[in-house]
This record gives structure tokens, sequence and C-alpha cells, in this order.
């Protein structure tokens, strides 16, 4: 695979830095011998194409160099972040024959480990992705609704869309190094010939103060992130007056949130994104900036109310699940959607809906609700088997420490039985402290909560 147009093949943009790590910069011109370096390290281990490699490490300018040259060289990369789960590597290991694992450490020193025996058989996707000489991203689901799926792209066709020339940002390297979204940022990063400023870590007093120093413009990140960077108000001591844009993503942004973020940064243009790990990020446009409508730049159809897509940059398929397109090849995404003429509003997932006597709850509308109390800091909904009902309703909320577990307990079920149905309204409601589980900032449904205290 050609690379040009992600390493600086723009007039005068090989003296410019790609990246920020640990308050140096790294130019393009060091990226292209980098990216040599790799090349020849590889020669002499005679890596084939068409290899799987995985890559765990985290933002940095040597992984963004070894990236490149597994490319080049149409290997099969699966990028692992060097501080998650042991299960990710190991998952990606059960359904691919990994020729060998190559990690960068925290001081961007690098090991290359060989792959272990057995190793499982080639998939005939692997052998369809051998066979025409393409790259591959190799990719796992997070699992926020089940078993995580293994994920295979044509790399070429998946990066098409940022060989179209556009004017150089800077961005924080917001999401996780094995999310499709935080790889997304880098290879438009890297198209765009801009700067991507990779963080100590991702607290929000830690963004803001990376945005005001290096007057960074465009902040891609998920709500999540964003409820808990108003609460801690950390907005209000940096300036953020360089941020011309917020994008969100990766899960449903609450109506409360979203206005609360509309007030305190009036300055910045905020748009809701969509993307998934099976087809990429396209872009999309917000009818309004504190709207959750939106319009989607890519062919797409609605079908029983679930919203499908058509894209040249659809993967493969998966290696470890059923295929979810259609017989005339369309992906199905198993996101429920609303329709208002050429705008959607994304419900939530069909697999998340929770069905009390027959009538369907989606957790984020009542997660929506909750989230409009001020002293909610994070919230899941979920459901649990009830035999009269078939099931019910539950809530986990995680406030600041103090608090009074039971008070608050019954201030989210008045508030609930003032805005909500009855049937939508939680019968139990956990509240505590503790950080609620996610992977990849996506809130995990199928794990059940911790009875923390409940009322």
């Amino acid at each position: 695979m050609d690379t040009g147009f992600l390493i600086g093949d723009r007039p005068g943009s090989r003296e410019s830095d790609f990246m920020s790590w640990r308050d140096r910069g790294y130019s393009y011109c060091w990226l292209i011998a980098a990216i040599a370096d790799w090349h020849s390290r590889f020669d002499r281990l005679s890596l084939p194409a068409g290899a799987v490699v995985t890559v765990e490490s985290d933002y940095s300018p040597n992984t963004t160099a070894l990236l490149l040259a597994l490319l080049e060289r149409d290997a099969i990369v699966a990028p692992v972040d060097r501080d998650g789960p042991a299960a990710v590597a190991a998952g990606i290991a059960a359904v691919a024959p990994v020729w060998g694992s190559v990690g960068i450490d925290a001081a961007d020193g690098w090991t290359i480990t060989p792959g272990t025996a057995p190793q499982p058989p080639v998939h005939p996707l692997i052998a369809q992705l051998r066979g025409r000489g393409r790259p591959g991203l190799l990719l796992l689901t997070s699992g926020s609704s089940g078993r995580p799926k293994a994920v295979l792209h044509d790399a070429d066709a998946l990066l098409a869309r940022f060989r179209q020339p556009r004017p150089p940002l800077r961005m924080p390297a917001m999401l996780v190094f094995e999310h499709l979204g935080g790889l997304n940022t880098l290879f438009h990063t890297l198209a765009t010939g801009g700067t991507l400023y990779a963080l100590p870590d991702r607290r929000p007093d830690t963004v803001c103060a990376a945005v005001a120093r290096h007057r960074i413009e465009v902040l891609p990140t998920s709500p999540t992130f964003l409820q808990l960077m108003l609460l801690s108000r950390a907005h209000e001591r940096h300036d953020l007056g360089s941020l011309g844009l917020i994008t969100y993503g990766s899960e449903a942004m609450p109506q409360a949130t979203l206005d609360r973020l509309d007030a305190a940064l009036p300055g910045t243009r905020i748009k809701q994104t969509y993307g998934l790990i099976e087809v990429g990020a396209f872009p999309s446009h917000s009818r309004a900036r504190e709207s959750l409508w939106l319009k989607l730049d890519v062919e797409h159809r609605v079908v029983d109310g679930v919203l499908q897509l058509r894209t040249p940059a659809a993967m493969l398929g998966y290696l470890n699940a059923p295929s979810p397109f259609t017989a005339d090849g369309w992906f199905v995404t198993g996101d429920l959607v609303e329709r208002d003429g050429e705008y959607l509003r994304i419900l939530g997932r069909a697999s998340d809906l929770i069905s009390v006597g027959g009538d369907k709850v989606f957790p984020q509308e009542v997660e929506a609700v909750i989230q409009e109390l001020e002293w909610v800091r994070d919230v899941r909904v979920y459901g649990e088997p009830n035999a009269l009902m078939g099931a019910v309703v539950c809530a986990r909320v995680r406030v600041d420490a103090p608090a009074d577990p039971r008070r608050r307990a019954g201030e989210v079920k008045r508030h609930c039985r003032a805005r909500l149905p009855r049937h939508q309204v939680p019968v139990k409601v956990l509240v505590g402290s503790a950080g609620l589980p996610t992977n990849r900032g996506k809130k995990l449904r199928y794990v059940p909560p911790a009875a923390e205290a409940s009322r």
C-alpha cells in the first residue's frame, strides 16, 4: 500500500510536526526515516505480505511509524491498547494466525515477540485479503452488548477517503489506541499534514490544559468525557478559545449534557458524528449545534426502524460471527432510528431494548432523563429479568462522594416519575461513587452491576 498521502507528500509539509509527544515535536521527515528503519527490521525477519501482526502500544512517534510500515508491507495489523485488558490480544490470537507481536513501551522502545503455536486456521476472509495483495486492519468490537466480534477491514478501502486534500489541523489523541475512532483521528491528522497531540492521560484538566497550551483546534471525544468536563468545570480553568470544533460520538449524547455544553462553550461548533467499527466514520451534519438529529453523507436506508448502510469502506466481515450484510450488500447496523425527512435520530441499539410487559424501553432515553439531575456524574440503565413483567428497568448511578445513596436514589425515582411513562421508571436504583464499567468509552449493558445501595 502506498502511504504517501499519509506521510507528507504535500509541498512544504515534511518539515512540520506530525506529532507532539511528551512535549517534543516529531516531524514528517522524522516519520519517513523511522518507517525506513522498521522496513529494515522486517526485512531481516523476512516478514511476509499478509502476515497478521499485533501492535501493543499507545499513540507515540514510533507506533505511528510502525503502523505505516506494516501497511506498506501489506500486513494485517491488529492494534491493541497497551494498558487495556489482556483479553483483547488473546481474542485476536483465537481467530487469526498471528505471525508476531510488536510491543511499544511507555518510553517508545520496542520488542518483537513471535506468535505461539498452535494457531487457528486461516479464515477465508484473511485468505481473500491476501489474494488481493491488500493490507488489513483487524479489530475487536467493544463487546458492549455481548461477546466481542473480530472485524477484518481492507485497509486500503477503509482509508481511501483520507486521500482527499484538507487543511491541516491540531487534534489530541482522545480515544484509545485500539478504537477505530482513535485510529481515524490519527489517520485524519496525518492525511491533512496536521499535528496529533499525545496526552499523558485523558482526564478533563489534562485535556483542557493541552488545548490551551497547544492551541488545539478540534476535540474528537465522547459524551462521557464531555459530561465529566462539565461536572469538573475543567473548561472554566483553561482557555479553550482555540477550539473551533467539538465532535462527539461512540455513544448516545443526553440532551441535558448537550444543552450544558452549548451554554458553556458558545463560540465552539458542536457536531455529532456517526460511525461504527464495521464501516468506519464518514461525514455527517447536525441539524443544529444543540440538536441530536443528524444527516449522514453515506448511502443509507431504514428497514423496520433499523439503520442500514452501504459503503465501499465497509469491513470484509467478522471472523467469529455470522455476516451482518444483506443479500444486496447492505450492512445492518443494529441501530434503531427515528426519521424526519433527511435527518435521523439514533434511538439506541436494538439489542439494548428492555421489554417491560410488552412495552419497549430504550435505556438511552431513561439515562438522558436521569442525567438532567446536575449531581449525576454517570448513569447506566439496564434490564433485569422479572417473572411477571419479563423484565424491569434498573439504573446504576454514579455520583461524587459524599452522598446519601438512599436519598439520591429516591430523587432519581421521583424525577423519573415526573418525566417518564410508568413502564420506563426504574424500579431499582443503585447509587455509588465507583466508576461504571465501560470499554473504549462505551457503556457495558450486559455486565450485572454490583449492588452498592438500593431503594
